[in-house]
């Protein structure tokens, strides 16, 4: 590993280099021509010429230089008419022409210089975030901390809650529970038992664990990935300016046009004015400040693109490849429904298993304290708590014995109602927490890790923007992977991928165009590497798959992708537009040249008001291309308060569907109960959320959006949900004091089951469509539509 430091190292010491020497040859250019001008007005005409000649001479060193090292990568540049106007226009004596074409030349250098930077190359920070810390048992039975690089396969290693394990190895303890995520993207801890392998780079979620080393740490996982960044940035072909494609064409036509006005006049110095004016200035300047407007423009929201290459590249993108977890997921487990068994409060089910669960590290029972907070629940802590690693825990709160875990380690294990759950977990893909209450199944907690609200918009502008393949590429499980690519809508999912099969999976893709990778962990790092375009979602931390993006996206949000696409595809239209313009006017100077109505120093100065218009044009992409509407701070407070009661009315939809599944097992005086409260939360919290929308919400996504009624479908919704709502009430007041009966029951589930199926189709079509083209609250900024 160390050797890829001094890899990193080398490139960023060259193109320090070429910066210092860019800005050297720009300021000796323009106090050159400067004092030239100022000695010619003087009427020291020698001491001018000699200025501007040395200003040609470093112009023309840098022109031959660059002119080489295209020839010798196998490619021919703009440098060489840049090259070819410097030495005639010096040959003839038109020492100022050559002065101004040499301040062209710097200027255009330093641009690109300044718009072209690559971070590919630079592996070093990378490398410090590789495991560093390792514990291991001595012979004399103490535990020493040595050196990372002197672990060896058969030491016995001791790995502590939250380290990263140092080395692959063997679980030595009875059982492990890891954190794959940055490797496989697995979004469940996995439970390891005894003799099962484990990689480096996996985190210790669980308790204390012993590790047999089985490799040495530049044997291990880790250092795979990094050799595995290092080959495939390695085996990306060198961005080809777009300057040097137009340039293919041009040169011909500008030497041939050159010949025939020598030949013609037998004037050289009318040859060397046509060269003056056929220097491609235009083609130096247009593409790189039209590139670097881009890169601003996408800073301003959030995403660091690492190069105006890049952002061509990602302008001409046709294949999009994706991470599922942290990527198109939020990366962190949710409770989604709380399921109670029968005869069982769902409240009082959640507040004991999240009293109980405050002591667990898993990620799984952070998950259900935030729930039970959510909700407003008072929490108790719990005592004689004793946690099974990879089973569950249990203890005693407020004097009830509570277990929480899997469903097979519970007593109840067998109960009709806990199969039933796990049945339907199993089928929706989804993870569980099961809970017994005193020896009795109290109910469960089903979870998952949900989809950005922004994932499924941004993936359907990305299609009108010309995408025409996506894939979602994810070492997480066939089921689960599949359940969220049919939520997205991509064209294939491939599941269960390590990091050098995902790496597989982008060059066959690249076989059908250029290629984009989007990714947030260090599994990712060498398929973004590997990948055209690589976008890391580094608003997690991601430390490794920034290195080795291109793209890196600060804020939390996927639909800042999108942006970046279309600004990316707008730059290069415009520096398209601003090549095409400017070398029009460049060949029609060039005509008037061959004509001898246009001689060298008038030719210089009419090819600087050419770059003047062009570099206007080019600056365009600066600004948006569509109207935007700004969005009030109190706007964006209400759109994260809207989207903050969205999560915690989620859970709560599910106990609609609940209560209708239940209908037939409850006892009559429960059944009215339930459906009085469920009623009182209806009415009291639902219904007002719904008029807030309505009311305060939707004109604000209307003006947003235009058109004459962009709201009238959620309207729609919001009034079939009331009339749902006010059906359901009636209902419940006309149930006797003996319960509902067999015809009421029958036309409370209907009504039940429709409306909660309308509600989470509302909820998320409201998550992806309206509260997702709003900022955050302190993220205030315009909006394009």
């Amino acid at each position: 590993m160390p050797s890829l430091e001094r890899v990193a190292a080398r490139p960023r010491r060259l193109a320090i280099g070429r910066s210092r020497l860019d800005w050297a040859l720009l300021v000796w250019c323009s106090a050159a021509l400067i004092g030239g001008v100022a000695a010619a007005l003087a009427g020291a005409h020698a001491l001018a010429d000699g200025l501007w000649a040395s200003a040609a001479a470093l112009g023309l060193v840098a022109v031959v230089a660059a002119t080489v090292s295209a020839l010798l990568a196998r490619r021919i540049g703009v440098d060489v008419l840049a090259a070819l106007a410097l030495g005639g226009a010096v040959a003839v004596g038109e020492y100022a022409a050559s002065a101004v074409i040499a301040l062209m030349v710097a200027t255009g250098r330093l641009l690109e210089s300044w718009a072209s930077k690559r971070a590919e190359a630079d592996l070093s920070r990378l490398l410090r975030h590789a495991p560093q810390v390792v514990h291991r048992y001595e012979t004399d039975g103490r535990v020493s901390e040595p050196p990372l690089g002197s672990v060896g396969s058969g030491d016995l290693l001791l790995v502590k809650p939250g380290e990263i394990v140092p080395v692959d190895g063997r679980v030595e303890s009875r059982v492990a529970v890891l954190d794959l995520s940055s490797l496989t993207g697995e979004s469940v801890p996995a439970t390891l038992a005894r003799n099962e392998l484990v990689e480096s780079g996996a985190v210790n979620v669980g308790g204390p664990f012993d590790l047999r080393a089985i490799a040495t740490a530049e044997q291990s996982t880790f250092a795979g990935i990094i050799r595995l960044v290092s080959q495939a940035v390695s085996e990306r072909a060198p961005f080809v300016r777009m300057a040097d494609r137009v340039a293919v064409g041009f040169i011909p036509f500008a030497l041939a046009l050159c010949g025939v006005a020598w030949g013609l006049s037998g004037s050289s110095a009318r040859a060397v004015a046509v060269l003056v004016v056929a220097t491609p200035c235009p083609l130096i300047l247009a593409a790189p400040i039209a590139l670097v407007a881009g890169l601003s423009r996408t800073a301003r929201s959030g995403v660091i693109v690492k190069g105006g290459g890049v952002l061509e590249r990602l302008a001409t993108a046709r294949v999009l490849v994706f991470d599922k977890t942290g990527t198109v997921t939020r990366g962190e487990p949710r409770v989604t429904q709380v399921t109670p068994a029968p005869g069982t409060d769902p409240d009082d089910m959640l507040r004991l298993a999240a009293s109980l669960e405050q002591t667990s590290p898993h990620v799984l029972a952070s998950a259900v304290v935030r729930a039970a907070t959510e909700r407003g629940l008072a929490l108790s802590w719990p005592a004689d708590v004793e946690e099974v690693l990879g089973a569950g825990t249990s203890g005693v709160v407020d004097g009830h014995r509570v277990r929480a875990g899997r469903a097979e380690w519970l007593s109840t294990a067998g109960d009709r109602f806990a199969r039933r759950l796990r049945r339907r977990t199993e089928l929706d893909a989804s993870m569980s927490v099961f809970v017994e209450v005193d020896g009795r199944l109290g109910g469960a907690l089903l979870l998952e890790d949900p989809v950005r609200p922004d994932a499924s918009r941004s993936i359907r502008q990305l299609r009108s923007l010309g995408i025409g393949r996506i894939v979602m590429a994810s070492g997480d499980r066939q089921a689960v992977a599949e359940t969220v690519g049919a939520v997205l809508g991509v064209d294939e999912v491939l599941a269960e991928r390590s990091p050098a099969e995902k790496v597989d999976s982008i060059r066959l893709e690249r076989a059908r165009g250029t290629t984009v990778m989007v990714g947030d962990g260090v599994n990712d790092a060498p398929a973004l590497a590997v990948s055209d375009v690589g976008v890391a979602l580094g608003a997690r931390g991601a430390s490794a798959s920034s290195e080795a993006a291109d793209v890196v996206v600060t804020v939390d949000r996927f639909d800042r992708i999108v942006e970046t696409f279309r600004t990316a595809q707008r730059s290069r239209r415009i520096a398209l537009e601003s090549v095409s313009a400017g070398m029009a006017m460049s060949v029609l100077a060039m005509g008037v040249a061959a004509a001898g109505l246009l001689a060298a120093l008038p030719g210089a100065v009419a090819q600087e008001g050419i770059d003047v218009i062009v570099i206007l044009n080019a600056l365009r992409a600066l600004w948006p291309a569509r109207r935007t509407h700004a969005v009030s701070t109190g706007e964006a407070a209400l759109s994260q308060r809207l989207s903050a009661e969205h999560l915690a009315l989620r859970p709560r939809l599910a106990e609609i569907r609940a209560v209708a599944d239940e209908l037939e097992d409850l006892p009559s005086a429960e059944t009215s109960q339930r459906l009085s409260e469920l009623e009182r939360f209806l009415v009291d919290e639902l219904l007002p959320h719904e008029r807030l929308e309505q009311e305060e919400f939707y004109p604000v996504v209307a003006r947003l959006v235009g058109g004459l009624d962009p709201i009238g479908p959620m309207s729609r919704a919001h009034i079939e949900i009331a009339h749902l709502v006010s059906l359901f009430g009636r209902i419940v007041h006309e149930i006797g004091p003996d319960g509902p009966d067999e015809e009421e029951r029958r036309e409370l589930r209907r009504v039940l089951y429709g409306l909660h199926a309308v509600l989470v189709l509302h909820f998320a079509q409201e998550d992806e469509g309206y509260l997702s083209i709003v900022p955050d609250a302190g993220e205030v900024a315009p909006v394009e539509v």
